[in-house]
């Protein structure tokens, strides 16, 4: 399997997990469970959907019909106007807040899922990059900055592909990248250049997951892409499971189960929490 390399510590106070990769390979899913079997653990979980297509409240349990009523914050024109000095009401070229404060954004637009489980579904931005002054990019950013300040909390980021889409916000905030693939060609190439991204990015703790993996070849496919020595620190393999396309769109049901994939999402759990903790 890929070379190993010794992981960092996290900091102090909290734990910021943003996972990544393709499109497809189940990032969302992966997201929920963890959030699900961390918070079962007495632990406050805040699952953070940062993915424009917003399927991570689903996913978690939240009704459809409930899920299509939240207001990402992005979208949220008073939220926007408040803190950036920008809105849809407000005309072009005033100076806008690149600095704002959102110290009450977990209290104003979290949602509660579970007990100790919360979502905070933040939309996406009109553009992405390290460059983009737009308003929505500028806020989005700063709650990810905030992250840190959230010392009793275990931060799940849910992506879209890859991790450039807010640029040095992520590394700034988050101690961990949970990259996901499958053995497809195309997934692991995705994965390869997340872990590399997130490597250039300063994120020491690099864990690859590789969902619905166990055919034959599937070993020396990951190997041969991702097999650079100190690329991951860590390689978790998941067994595919029919049971996880039955539950859709909820994962709520599959914790209670005992199989080879739970039990190795259960190992991935504590694994991430062992790490971060020591």
């Amino acid at each position: 399997m890929p070379g190993i390399s010794n992981p960092s510590s996290g900091r102090a106070g909290g734990i910021r997990i943003v996972i990544a990769g393709k499109g497809g390979v189940g990032k969302t899913t992966i997201t929920a469970l963890l959030a699900h079997l961390i918070s079962r653990k007495g632990l406050r979980v805040l699952a953070v959907d940062g993915d424009p297509q917003q399927n991570l409240a689903v996913t978690l349990g939240i009704p459809p019909e409930k899920a299509e009523q939240i207001v990402p914050v992005s979208k949220s024109d008073e939220y926007l106007r408040e803190k950036t000095g920008a809105g849809p009401d407000i005309s072009p070229g005033g100076l806008l807040t690149l600095n704002p404060d959102v110290s009450d954004v977990i209290e104003r637009f979290s949602i509660p899922v579970a007990d100790n489980l919360h979502l905070l579904v933040m939309g996406g931005v009109r553009m992405a990059g390290a460059g983009c002054l737009c308003p929505e990019y500028t806020l989005l950013a700063a709650i990810l900055r905030h992250m840190p300040l959230l010392p009793d909390h275990v931060v799940l980021l849910d992506t879209p592909a890859g991790m450039e889409h807010f640029g040095r916000a992520v590394a700034d905030g988050f101690d961990t990248a949970l990259i996901v693939t499958d053995p497809s060609y195309n997934a692991l190439s995705v994965a390869r250049e997340s872990a590399l991204l997130a490597q250039q990015m300063g994120i020491k703790n690099r864990v690859l997951v590789v969902n619905r993996s166990g055919a034959k070849g599937d070993t020396r496919k990951v190997q041969e892409m991702c097999g650079e020595e100190g690329l991951f620190f860590r390689v978790f393999c998941l067994p595919a499971d029919p049971e996880v396309v039955r539950s859709e769109p909820s994962v709520t049901l599959l914790p209670e189960q005992q199989s080879p994939f739970m039990n190795d999402v259960r190992c991935l759990a504590d694994f991430i929490l062992r790490t971060e903790v020591s």
